[in-house]
């Protein structure tokens, strides 16, 4: 799994990547409505698009002239389950390092 998180990352670290897959998380769109916001040549956006493909971000299908981008739901759960176990690991150091506190402060005051 860490390689996957490494593309995933890795394709989310530009924020024309990061644009294109919040604009997908509203639904599929064609590249042209894609490209449309973007102040870059087409074959540049194409690149962006094949690094978010790579990385099992989003898919494309094609329909006569028109190539379709969806979200892969997957990708974005498994980042997210990556995510909630090191706040669960973090959570848990949190209080063990408060619970110390505590008990420092508590010896200090009666000592």
């Amino acid at each position: 799994m860490a390689s996957n998180l490494d593309g995933f990352y890795s394709a989310l670290a530009d924020p024309t990547r990061r644009a294109v897959v919040e604009r997908l998380m509203v639904g599929p769109a064609p590249v042209s409505e894609l490209y449309e916001p973007h102040d870059m040549a087409l074959p540049s956006f194409l690149k962006h698009l094949g690094k978010l493909e790579s990385a099992g971000i989003i898919r494309s299908e094609k329909s006569g002239r028109v190539r379709t981008v969806h979200i892969e739901a997957i990708a974005i759960a498994q980042a997210e389950n990556w995510l909630k176990q090191q706040r669960r690991i973090w959570e848990r150091r949190l209080d063990r390092l408060s619970a110390l506190a505590e008990h420092v402060e508590k010896e200090r005051s009666n000592g």
